[in-house]
């Protein structure tokens, strides 16, 4: 078996058959220059198209069945992987297009969301040693009856992974419209450093916490398989790429890598509880049942007698999670409810603070010199999660950006 490759192509990178003949070219390149090296590729559906068709079968029916739903939206990948596939095969490369059945992807029967099980590699295998090159549809799968499934959000990033863990690749290359991660928002710090190198643990917290480049499913998939990553431009691929890699290929572990933010959740306020390990059992029972994701969590003695909690959920389900709360605490009229949807999520997030203390006293310094209210922390090995009001939240990332990347010698790393 020769030395593997997965390349990952996301949807402005195939965004128009324009785009798809540059991801021909880059293909055929690259097999030019690296010609014992197999290449598998994985494409999404060009951008907008899934939308699009969700957008179609909400025109067709209030609530699309999520079955039929997958087998529509199933087709934006379907007409993406054929169309690379011709582009290719101009360039005199040979390579042939795989939906989900034909490359053996079988996933659980979660329509719209579901989970690989397992991949069976003969027919990528003996595509590579026929010098073809597969080119496969992202995002979508087949459970054991046969019935077509999508992966989610990020679906496709998360094929790319999990073809290179089946297939035990060198690495998977995901192309975007960014040329790597940066150590914050370049929108919002002008000084924003491109990392050369992350650990998957750091990249997963940085998924999780805002950063939009890779979704925390695929960097938990490569983490767990041990896969190393590289996130690239298409456009311009010869600036480099970030790498994520094990934390032992790490050259150096800087105390802090990044500065995320969120600006979609929202907090919840109960107060003047007398039984509050009843209640919380009981709420966080009801927000499992509802799969409604709760984040940060603090508990708070105010009397000997009286409690206080404080969370914090996504946006979008703020008004069923105050739904659970006011079920929860039924009839009693003492225990106070507030919500506030006008926060924002800022995380100092860095490998380095396993070894070095005095992370969490430099941020509070910061925070109080810019007189910027903390209104929940959450922390752990790796991370420090600060609520603040909303429209504190560029000011906090600039500010602390500045403390701990700007101010801070730039690390050379090596690839």
């Amino acid at each position: 078996m020769p030395k593997i490759v997965v390349k990952k192509f996301g949807g402005t990178s195939v965004g128009d058959t324009s785009r798809i003949q540059k991801v021909a070219e880059l293909i055929a390149n690259y097999k030019d220059k690296n010609p014992d090296t197999a290449i598998i590729a994985v494409v999404s559906a060009m951008a907008g198209e899934t939308n699009r068709l969700i957008a179609l079968a909400k025109s067709a029916v209030a609530i699309p069945q999520r079955r039929e739903l997958d087998v529509l939206i199933t087709t934006g990948e379907q007409q993406t992987c054929a169309l690379l596939a011709m582009c290719l095969k101009e360039k005199g490369v040979e390579a042939r297009s795989l939906l989900a059945g034909q490359a053996h992807i079988t996933t659980d029967s979660n329509f719209t969301n579901a989970t690989i099980e397992g991949i069976d590699t003969c027919s990528l295998t003996e595509l590579v040693d026929q010098n073809i090159i597969p080119v496969v549809a992202g995002f979508q799968g087949v459970d054991c009856r046969g019935n077509l499934t999508t992966l989610g959000r990020g679906g496709s990033d998360i094929t790319a992974v999990a073809l290179a863990a089946a297939l035990s690749a060198d690495a998977c290359y995901i192309y975007t419209d960014v040329d790597g991660v940066y150590s914050s928002d370049p929108r919002i710090c002008k000084s924003a450093r491109r990392f050369k190198q992350l650990c998957h643990e750091e990249m997963l917290e940085m998924a999780s916490l805002g950063a939009k480049v890779l979704h925390p499913r695929s960097v938990y998939f490569a983490m767990r398989y041990k896969v190393k990553l590289a996130v690239l431009s298409t456009f311009n691929p010869e600036t480099g790429a970030t790498w994520i890699v094990s934390e032992d290929e790490l050259m150096e572990k800087p105390i802090i890598s990044g500065i995320t933010y969120r600006n979609d959740e929202a907090q919840i306020n109960v107060s003047e509880i007398s039984d509050a390990n009843s209640l919380l059992s009981k709420l966080f029972t009801s927000m499992e049942e509802r799969r409604i994701f709760v984040d940060m969590i603090s508990h708070l003695q105010t009397t000997q007698e009286k409690d206080a909690i404080s969370f914090t959920v996504p946006e979008e389900s703020l008004e069923y999670a105050l739904e659970m709360v006011k079920k929860v605490i039924e009839s009693d009229k003492k225990i106070s409810i507030y919500s506030d949807s006008d926060v924002s999520k800022i995380s100092v997030v860095g490998i380095g603070m396993r070894y070095h203390t005095g992370v969490a006293a430099k941020i509070f310094r910061v925070l109080e010199t810019e007189k910027i209210p903390i209104l929940l922390i959450g922390t752990s090995e790796i991370k420090i999660s600060l609520l603040v009001p909303r429209k504190y939240s560029e000011l906090a990332v600039r500010v602390l950006h500045q403390t701990f990347i700007e101010e801070q010698p730039e690390i050379k790393q090596e690839t």
